[in-house]
């Protein structure tokens, strides 16, 4: 009897061996397997003319959207992950432009890795705000519905910390200038806010004011009031806005001042 369950033992030895050998190799393919890829950085191409409504200034807008991209899709045994680089290319069709500074990235959908958010322009329907992740949009507002109609984004964040992400834009700056909160769930935007009165642009201004301040528990939007006189700072506590006069504009310095909680 004690013979046969040595024998017996020596038998299951290669096999453990070898279950060993797969289970370390499964071990290795495992974090690789569930790294996802990661949006990197973003930025617009392909300048076109097709659109002229020159909000900035100057006669050009972008036809397409750059995506850099980093993942692990391939894995080798013995070196480790193997972290492939890629750029993604999204060309809009002739009836749309991206009516905007930059593309900004931010992390939407809380799955830790960011998405890319910009302003996608219809020639006839005016502008959206559109949600790109790395394999292409995600989420869009309505089309404000008008040709030469845009809007201008202030912020991404979670404006009343309940863990959902907020996206505020100012519709209209030059017109309607009204303030415009929209919350990211379950893959979809939709509208929770609004505040008339307010604007961060001027027909021709290069850049987009204001922004995204804390300077305290609470985050802050810091804008400008319509007719560009004084800086309102604006909380939203998850149904309403709460507006808060900061002091006078004296141009670019005073968003910067406000910005850096002075």
């Amino acid at each position: 009897m004690g013979a046969r369950r040595l024998r017996l033992r020596k038998g299951q030895r290669p096999i453990r061996r070898a279950l060993l050998t797969l289970c370390a190799g499964l071990a290795l393919l495992a974090p690789a397997a569930a790294q996802a890829e990661t949006i990197t950085a973003a930025r617009y191409a392909e300048p076109t003319s097709r659109y002229a409504h020159g909000i900035f200034g100057d006669a050009e807008e972008w036809g397409a959207l750059e995506i850099d991209v980093e993942g692990s899709p391939e894995t080798a045994l013995k070196t480790g992950p193997v972290v492939r680089r890629t750029i993604r290319l999204f060309r809009l069709p002739i009836t749309s432009v991206f009516e905007d500074i930059a593309p900004r990235l931010a992390d939407v959908d809380g799955d830790g890795h960011p998405e890319v958010i910009v302003v996608e322009t219809d020639v006839n329907r005016g502008a959206s705000l559109a949600i790109y992740s790395a394999s292409g949009k995600m989420a869009a507002t309505p089309y404000i519905g008008q040709r030469n109609r845009w809007l201008a984004p202030v912020t991404v964040a979670d404006l009343d910390g309940d863990g959902l992400v907020e996206i505020a834009y100012i519709d209209r700056p030059h017109l309607a200038k009204t303030l415009r909160i929209w919350r990211f769930e379950s893959g979809t935007l939709s509208p929770v806010a609004n505040a008339k009165g307010l604007t961060n642009h001027r027909i021709g201004d290069r850049d987009i004011a204001g922004g995204l301040r804390t300077c305290g528990a609470t985050p802050e939007m810091i804008v400008a009031n319509a007719d560009w006189t004084r800086l309102i700072a604006v909380t939203f506590d998850g149904t309403t806005l709460h507006k808060r006069d900061i002091g006078p504009h004296k141009g670019r310095s005073s968003f910067r001042d406000a910005l850096s909680c002075k």
